[in-house]
Order: structure tokens, then sequence, then C-alpha cells
């Protein structure tokens, strides 16, 4: 079954054209990719699934529904999250406040509890800092937090921006441990991710974006002995 599908979405903005009629699904426990260069309209095609960008055309299905338009906070109600290129985080709030925070719409405080010391033992980094101001965090420690925060949402499906974007190269491969381990434990996720041989390792299937259409999709392990992948975003 489909939790996400797109059919023929475009979207515009500033007079671009920046999302051509792509089609894309995700069928619910799994872990998909998105890959392309700069430019390439990943990140638009996120902010269009959330909400947060006006669709030209096309329409954005997620659980059988049509949510085209649907305003975010009423996806979130729904199981729809996204942990944003940029993370996103509430800098002057504590860690633990930033994880509460991310169960807002909840009111079952035992059960928000329980999440939170869940949320610690996925990210014992975490729970060392659960009284420091999230400003003051490492980069690679803000991108735990903010996906611990998505997390406390209880989402069906999570979409990932550029998770692994300016963090050194051990945090980077933390943060895809986590990854694998959310993907093992129910969450289904689209992952937006330039680093794409990364992206590809760690997801059953993945489509390749090129100047806003899909060129390429198939398994993930097809993909990364792809030619015109390999040459186009392996540099090989």
């Amino acid at each position: 079954m489909n939790l996400l599908e797109l059919k023929a979405l475009h979207v515009s903005y500033g007079g671009i054209k920046a999302v051509k009629g792509i089609d894309l699904c995700v069928r619910a426990g799994e872990l998909v990719c998105l890959i392309g260069a700069n430019g390439a309209g990943k990140t638009t095609t996120l902010k269009a699934i959330c909400g947060m960008l006006p669709i030209a055309s096309g329409s954005v299905w997620y659980a059988g529904e049509n949510i085209s338009g649907t305003p975010p906070f009423r996806l979130a109600r729904k199981g729809l999250a996204m942990v944003p290129e940029g993370r996103g985080i509430f800098g002057q709030l504590t860690v633990e406040e930033n994880l509460a925070m991310g169960a807002y719409r909840r009111d079952d405080k035992p059960a928000i509890a329980e999440d939170i010391e869940r949320t610690y033992g996925v990210f014992p980094r975490l729970k060392e800092r659960r009284k420091q101001s999230a400003g003051t965090l490492s980069g690679g420690e803000q991108q735990l937090l903010a996906i611990g925060r998505a997390l406390m949402g209880r989402p069906k499906l999570l979409l990932l921006d550029e998770p692994s974007m300016g963090l050194a190269p051990l945090m980077v491969e933390k943060i895809f441990e986590v990854v694998r381990r959310i993907a093992t434990e129910g969450v289904t996720l689209l992952l937006v991710e330039q680093n794409a041989k990364l992206a590809l390792n760690a997801s059953d299937r993945g489509y390749v974006l090129d100047g806003g259409q899909i060129t390429l999709t198939d398994q993930s392990a097809r993909l990364l002995t792809d030619p015109q992948v390999r040459q186009a975003y392996l540099g090989e």
C-alpha cells in the first residue's frame, strides 16, 4: 500500500517551474530516497508535500487521502512530519524543552515522558545535554535533536531534508545509523540527500530528480550500479 503518492506534481515559485509533473510513491514501511544536484527540485518537492509551498497542478496523496494544499499543522495531526534543511530547532530552549515541543499536539503526558526517555535511548548524546540550551549544541547534535523532536509526534511518515549537510564525517555516519534504525522501527521515510552514495546505501528504493523531473527510479542497489548515476552523482 502506498502511504505517499505524488501524481503529476507541478510546483512553481517566483516564476520558476521548479517541479515539472513528477510521479513518486512511498509504500508503508519503506525508506525511499530522492537524490539530485543542487537546484534539482528536491527540497521544493518536500515543501509541497507538507503544505509549505503551493501546488500549481497535480496532487499529493497520503494514506489514501488527497492532502494537496493542506496546512502543515493539519498534516502533523495526521502523522506526517518533516525535518527541514537547517534543522529549525528552538535555540533558546533546552534540549528537553525542544523534545517536548515535538509533542505539542498530544495531551498524554505520561506517554510523552516515556517517549522522551525512549528518544534518549536512541540519542544518548541528547540525554547528556538534556538541560543545555539547544543553540549551544554542535551542528550534528542539533540534527539529532531535530530528528528526535519530529519523532516525538509519533509520525507515520517522516520527511528528511539533507540531514548530513555541513556535518563532519563521523557525525554523518551517526545520523545515518539513526535513520536506518528509525526505518526498522516502522516509520516510513522519504529522504532527500545530496550525498547520493549514503542515501542509496541506506534506502530501499530511489528516485533521481534532474531539472524538476524524475529521470530514473529503481531499487537503490540497482541505482548504485547504474552507469548514469555513478558518473553524475557518485563521482565514478
